[in-house]
């Protein structure tokens, strides 16, 4: 398997994960009869604020899993999976740094932390457009 496809499978699977961790949580409280299953705000704030952290998180990669997606698959599927497979495990592992630092806490320093991480995601990612575009223009 390329590292970029690898990246695509345990980047799904850390947005999968991120959402068991939410259903978990919200299981518990209605089979305790602390919520009803209609009470729960979107947002997660209204339970705890990690909670409202650990629904943020689910939703950051959420909003870039598609991006990352298309950029791998057109990567591979038009014969160009060195422009990714370099540099996808690390755009995972930013992402992954993303979330930990979300979930950890609401603080400045997790905040910038969270910051630097998606900073990396977004250059990376933003190389790959311009190589890509580069590479399929010849």
């Amino acid at each position: 398997m390329s590292p970029s496809l690898l990246a695509l499978l345990l980047y799904a699977a850390l947005t999968l994960a991120l959402l068991i961790a939410i259903a978990v949580m919200r299981f518990w409280l209605v089979v305790t009869r602390q919520r009803t299953p209609e009470a729960f705000s979107p947002a997660g704030d209204d339970v705890s604020p990690f909670s409202g952290r650990l629904c943020r998180a689910h939703a950051n990669c959420c909003e870039n899993l598609p991006l990352f997606g298309a950029l791998v698959a057109a990567a591979l599927l038009g014969g160009h999976a060195g422009i990714t497979d370099g540099s996808a495990l690390w755009v995972l592992a930013a992402r992954a740094g993303q979330s930990v630092a979300h979930l950890s806490s609401g603080r400045r320093r997790a905040i910038r932390l969270r910051f630097l991480f998606m900073v990396v995601q977004i250059a990376l990612q933003t190389t790959w457009v311009v190589r890509l575009l580069w590479a399929f223009a010849d």
